[in-house]
């Protein structure tokens, strides 16, 4: 079995650490993105459309 170096063990461990930091992140920003189109739909006047 060859060994890994910890050099690359280290990138690794801390790419695999970013990509769920940005998964959480993407779902924060979804979330946002959703209250803030319920906010806007709160008051909007029922008469007028809403671009889109």
């Amino acid at each position: 079995m060859q060994t890994i170096a910890k050099e690359y063990l280290f990138l690794f461990n801390t790419l695999t650490d970013a990509e769920d930091t940005l998964r959480k992140l993407e779902a924060q920003l979804i979330e946002a993105q959703r209250q803030a189109e319920e906010l806007f739909l709160e008051g909007t006047d029922p008469g007028i459309q809403s671009p889109g």
